[in-house]
């Protein structure tokens, strides 16, 4: 792919999460085939996917996705998601029409085993920032706040596949108390259920952003936990070496070795034929106008190049939590 020696707009899409948003806030029920093939994670995800490209209009995008859970944190700590109940089918046997969805949209996607998707977003953002690129991140991930910075954006779905809360620096520090850089700390105090991250017995959000920003990072404040009075000080001192854990898994990596340059990312525009095709045989045809107004290419499809150990979607192993439709929120907080 031709370099373009200029700098841009960089779009990271985070697959699983946005899949799984979309097979939540859709009733699987009122999205299938003739013959019953589920559609409503596709259809949400395609929906998500056209509305990012059209309001943000990105020269580059990547989208990540998860391989299974066996990754270095789950090494480090077995019970690191071992709380996730099992994927529905109705959610699996979408994935593998998802990733022929990207391809035809032109997005590249990677899976890498051994990490996370927010691991090559992670990686990615950092390369597009030394390059003067803008990005814009979309994950419904809480640890992706740790990637905000002045050139770097997550957009982080509240309710539903449409409405996103832009976060930016002063978002995060609206929200929190605290910088984006302190976020992973904070998060690390807090401990994650949707994780399986253990929390410090009688340590809430409120106490772990003070001390956070007393004392400046986890580092410092664990540095002077002698200080620290009271029940919860006994609290602290008592639990030190699995805040270090935590820490250690909700920092992400951002210095993959991945063989990709952020000019490979160039967005060229829709295979209109393929994507036709796969809406076609999906049944469909709502989001074709919306798909065909982003404009695209009409000759053979453009080659995309994974970088993945289990190839086909099928195999991906994500966790999930299966509740009532109208509860999206407790649902997602599941799974963040």
């Amino acid at each position: 792919m031709a370099k373009t020696g200029k700098t841009g707009k960089l779009l990271l899409i985070d697959g699983h999460s946005l899949a799984y948003r979309a097979f939540y806030a859709l009733p699987v029920e009122n999205f299938a085939t003739s013959d019953g093939q589920p559609t409503n994670a596709i259809y949400g995800f395609a929906s998500m996917l056209v509305n990012l490209i059209r309001d943000e209009k990105p020269t580059h995008i990547a989208a990540a996705f998860d391989v299974s859970r066996k990754t270095f944190r789950s090494e480090r700590f077995p019970e690191y998601k071992a709380n996730r109940s099992a994927t529905p089918d109705e959610f699996r046997s979408q994935m593998s029409y998802l990733f022929e969805l990207v391809h035809a949209m032109g997005v590249r996607h990677f899976a890498i085993e051994g990490f996370e998707a927010d691991d090559i977003i992670a990686t990615f953002a950092k390369r597009s920032e030394a390059a003067g690129f803008e990005t814009v991140i979309c994950s419904g991930d809480r640890d992706s706040f740790q990637l905000v910075n002045d050139a770097t954006t997550v957009l982080y779905p509240k309710m539903g596949v449409a409405n996103l809360a832009r976060m930016t620096p002063a978002a995060v520090e609206e929200k929190y108390g605290l910088t984006p850089k302190q976020y992973p700390d904070f998060a690390a105090l807090r401990g994650d259920p949707s994780d399986n991250l253990p929390s410090i017995p009688g340590v809430g959000e409120k106490t772990a952003a003070k001390w956070i920003v007393e004392y400046g990072n986890l580092d410092s404040l664990l540095d002077h936990v002698a200080e620290i009075k009271g029940k919860v000080g006994d609290s602290l001192r008592a639990h030190v070496d699995g805040v270090r854990l935590n820490q250690e898994l909700t920092r992400l990596q951002s210095n993959m070795d991945i063989d990709v340059t952020i000019d490979d990312l160039l967005w060229e525009g829709i295979e209109l034929g393929t994507i036709n095709a796969l809406l076609d045989k999906l049944e469909i045809k709502a989001l074709k106008d919306r798909v065909a107004a982003l404009g695209g290419r009409s000759g053979s499809e453009a080659p995309i190049q994974e970088l993945e150990t289990a190839p086909r979607a099928e195999r991906a192993e994500v966790k999930i939590v299966e509740v009532a439709p109208e509860e999206l929120n407790k649902r997602l907080a599941k799974h963040k």
